[in-house]
């Protein structure tokens, strides 16, 4: 079985790295590790146990204070996490008086959905409902219902994340690239133009820079 705690510990620091060496903004817009004090309150408000992934990316960062880290939704930090489980329970209430059940196809809410990153409305969430997806990390979007763009599980998502920085690609459909001022932005290549100033991301393998399109 793999133990997917040290796998997100081992991505994040991979992630870390890249960023430090090449968008150094970025990697200070990442927040410090969260308090084990206020980790432990929220799991009790919440009356829900984080994973072991959640829980060790909380150890390596309690959120970011901008939002271009990751490909998707910017990670939240504990504070964040316990607001917006909040506002999903409240969008749960409403959808089930108006007759849409929680245990749906595509429920607008669930309260097994941990959220760990969201941005624009749409929430990036850890399923922790019981069966063979229990573990995966999947997207909410504000708009509609159900999951949406999941991967295995948080250390599978994030590990994803620093292959593509460090040898190229795509996450989903966004490719990493640099701002002049040392910002990293994940974007559509065919979207990118040549007015908007953004050079595509080294590679490490290879030490070059190459265009992901």
């Amino acid at each position: 079985m793999t133990d997917h705690s040290s796998v997100v510990r081992a991505a994040w620091s991979r992630i870390d790295t890249w960023l430090e060496a090449h968008a150094p903004r970025t990697f200070a817009e990442l927040s410090p590790p969260a308090d084990p004090a206020d980790v432990e309150r929220a799991q009790r408000e919440m009356g829900l146990r984080f994973p072991q992934d959640l829980l060790d990316s909380l150890a390596c960062h309690d959120g970011a204070e901008g939002w271009t880290s990751l490909p998707a939704q910017p990670p939240l930090s504990v504070a964040g996490i316990v607001e917006l489980r909040r506002r999903g329970m409240a969008l749960l209430e409403w959808s089930e008086r108006q007759g849409h059940p929680v245990d749906g196809d595509r429920p607008d809410w669930h309260p097994l959905w941990l959220p760990w990153a969201e941005s624009d409305g749409d929430a990036q969430v850890v399923d922790l409902r019981p069966g063979e997806t229990y573990g995966q990390v999947g997207t909410v979007h504000h708009d509609e219902g159900g999951l949406q763009d999941t991967w295995p599980s948080l250390g599978a998502y994030l590990t994803e994340v620093a292959d593509v920085l460090e040898h190229g690609g795509t996450v989903g459909l966004a490719a990493p690239y640099l701002t002049p001022d040392g910002e990293l932005r994940w974007e559509l290549p065919q979207h990118v133009r040549p007015e908007d100033g953004l050079t595509p991301a080294p590679r490490a393998r290879t030490g070059r820079t190459e265009d992901p399109r």
